[in-house]
């Protein structure tokens, strides 16, 4: 499995100690606007970044380059630099998007994947199962879903696109994937893609996939009335 689309934690990444302190530092911080652990316009400090990751100040600003650079945070007057945000629209834009994209990534798979990249989808079913009701953990080996779907495509100019969609989806997954009945639909929305796939079927494929992402809208954005005051 690649981690070359940028979407794994550094607890994967890192483990040979292949990783650079920058990569590892986005990674970390990365998870915790993820997890939620640094919440939407929450202000966040270089100096406490630097002792809770405990590392020097330039791969901390370096990593904080770079998840500006990809929207994640803004700088505001008074305030310095907060976790950024997504209105509504900005959310319905963004998974038009992903369902494009991700509907057209599983269709590609079905007809290119190899067998052990096939297996390797099907192996993450099981991982993903081994860990309901661990939301830290579901969110992980989503994004591990997800990003072997990509690599299962074999289109290079898929990556970018995907890539820059899912840094925006650190501000909405943890939304997504909150309730068990949703983690648990998800789960069978997974497996109906990698059945698909298996099959090699691509209609059968960018359907399934189109049908996940419109259902995790849904689910958003019900959440997201539902917490209105």
């Amino acid at each position: 499995m690649s981690s070359s689309l940028d979407l794994l934690p550094a607890s994967d990444e890192a483990a040979d100690g292949s990783a650079s302190l920058a990569q590892i530092a986005y990674d970390r911080i990365f998870d915790a606007i993820q997890t939620g652990r640094f919440a939407p316009g929450a202000r966040i400090k270089e100096t406490e970044l630097t002792a809770w990751l405990s590392m020097s100040r330039t791969p901390v600003r370096d990593a904080l380059v770079r998840l500006s650079g990809e929207g994640l945070l803004r700088h505001e007057a008074y305030r310095g630099i907060v976790i950024a945000s997504l209105d509504r629209q900005m959310v319905v834009e963004l998974f038009l998007a992903r369902e494009a994209l991700e509907g057209a990534a599983a269709g590609l798979a079905a007809r290119y994947a190899d067998e052990a990249e096939v297996a390797a989808l099907q192996a993450l079913i099981e991982l993903e199962r081994g860990v309901a009701g661990d939301p830290v953990a579901g969110a992980r080996y989503n994004r591990k879903f997800h990003a072997e779907i990509y690599v299962c495509a074999h289109n290079r100019y898929l990556l970018t696109p995907l890539r820059a969609l899912w840094s925006q989806m650190a501000l909405v997954t943890r939304q997504t994937r909150r309730s068990q009945g949703r983690s648990d639909e998800a789960l069978r929305e997974h497996e109906a893609i990698v059945a698909a796939i298996a099959a090699r079927d691509p209609v059968a494929a960018e359907a399934a996939a189109r049908q996940h992402i419109r259902a995790a809208q849904k689910a958003l954005l019900t959440d997201w009335i539902e917490a209105r005051p």
